[in-house]
C-alpha cells in the first residue's frame, strides 16, 4: 500500500508534457493508494532563477489553473486513487519572508507541501546545486572544495529545517542528500555524519517527516536513493516518519527506485492522511 508523495506535473518548465490524467492512470496501474502531486512552486519574485532557462519553478501564471486541474482530478477519481494537492517549496537564504507571505496565501489551498533545497547561496549570488555536473563543480571552486560544496548545502537544509516560515511551513523536508547527486564524479572525503546526525535530530524534535526519495538511484553519478542507507537507518531509529517520493518528472517515472530503498523503512501517508 503505497503513497508516492512527490510528483511533477506538465505544469513543471523543465518537466514533460505529460497529462495529469496519464499520472493518475499510471499509478492506478501501479496500484498506488494514492499520490501527491508537488509541483515546484514559483520562486519569489524578487530572486533571479540562475539556470540558464530559469526554469526551475512554475511560472506565476500557472499556479491558480494548477491547484484548479489538481482539485478537479481528486473528485474524478474518488474511489480509485486518492489525491493530494500540493507543492514542492523552495527553501532560499534570504527569502524567507517572501516564502512566508507565500506560504500564508496558498498554504490553506494545499493538503500536503514539500520544503526543499535546490539554491545554495554562495558569495551574495546563488546556484541551483543539482542543475548539472559543471554547476557544481563551479560550485565547488567558488567555495575552495568539493567538501565545501557539501557541507554549506546541509547547512542550508538544517536552516529550512529550523527557520520559522509561518503556520503553513511544509512538514516534509525534501531530498536532504541532494548535494550527492554527481558524488560518483564528485566525492566528499568528509562523510558529514555529524552535520547529518545534527539535522535529523532537528527533524526529530519539529516533528517533520522526510521524503524518502528514489530519483537518485537513477541518477548515473549518484546511483543511491536521498537520503542514503545509513542516514535512513538513523532516521529509522529516531523514529522520523518517512513518506516516499518518486520525484517523478514523466508519468513512467512513478515508483522510480522504491524497490531499491531499504527493506527496513516503513512508509506513512502524507500527515494530511494520517489526521
Amino acid at each position: 500500500m503505497i503513497h508516492d508523495g512527490h510528483i511533477h506535473t506538465p505544469f513543471c518548465p523543465h518537466g514533460t508534457k505529460d497529462s495529469l490524467h496519464k499520472y493518475c492512470e499510471a499509478a492506478i496501474k501501479h496500484k498506488l493508494t494514492g499520490i501527491t502531486f508537488t509541483e515546484h512552486a514559483p520562486l519569489p519574485y524578487s530572486f533571479v532563477d540562475p539556470t540558464p532557462e530559469q526554469d526551475s519553478g512554475m511560472r506565476w501564471d500557472d499556479l491558480e489553473i494548477y491547484l484548479k486541474e489538481v482539485n478537479k482530478l481528486k473528485k474524478e477519481y474518488k474511489g480509485d486513487l486518492e489525491i493530494l494537492v500540493g507543492l514542492e517549496v523552495d527553501y532560499i537564504e534570504g527569502f524567507e519572508k517572501e516564502t512566508t507571505i507565500f506560504l500564508d496565501e496558498f498554504g490553506p489551498e494545499l493538503d500536503d507541501s514539500i520544503l526543499s533545497v535546490h539554491f545554495l547561496k554562495i558569495n551574495s549570488e546563488y546556484v541551483c546545486i543539482d542543475y548539472s555536473p559543471d554547476v557544481f563543480e563551479q560550485a565547488s571552486d567558488l567555495l575552495g572544495s568539493i567538501d565545501s560544496v557539501y557541507k554549506l548545502y546541509y547547512q542550508t537544509v538544517l536552516k529550512s529545517v529550523q527557520k520559522d516560515l509561518g503556520r503553513n511551513k511544509p512538514h516534509r523536508i525534501g531530498h536532504i542528500t541532494l548535494a550527492r547527486k554527481f558524488h560518483k564524479k564528485f566525492p566528499a572525503s568528509n562523510p558529514f555524519t555529524g552535520e547529518l546526525s545534527t539535522l535529523l535530530v532537528e527533524v526529530k524534535k519539529k516533528g517533520y517527516e522526510l521524503d524518502y526519495n528514489g530519483a537518485g538511484t537513477v541518477k548515473p553519478l549518484c546511483k543511491e536513493p536521498y537520503p542514503f542507507n545509513d542516514v535512513i537507518q538513523d532516521a529509522i531509529n529516531l523514529n522520523i516518519p518517512l513518506v516516499y517520493g518518486s520525484d517523478a518528472h514523466q508519468a513512467a517515472s512513478l515508483l522510480c527506485g522504491y524497490s531499491e530503498l531499504s527493506p527496513q523503512a516503513t512508509f506513512v501517508k502524507p500527515a494530511k492522511l494520517r489526521n
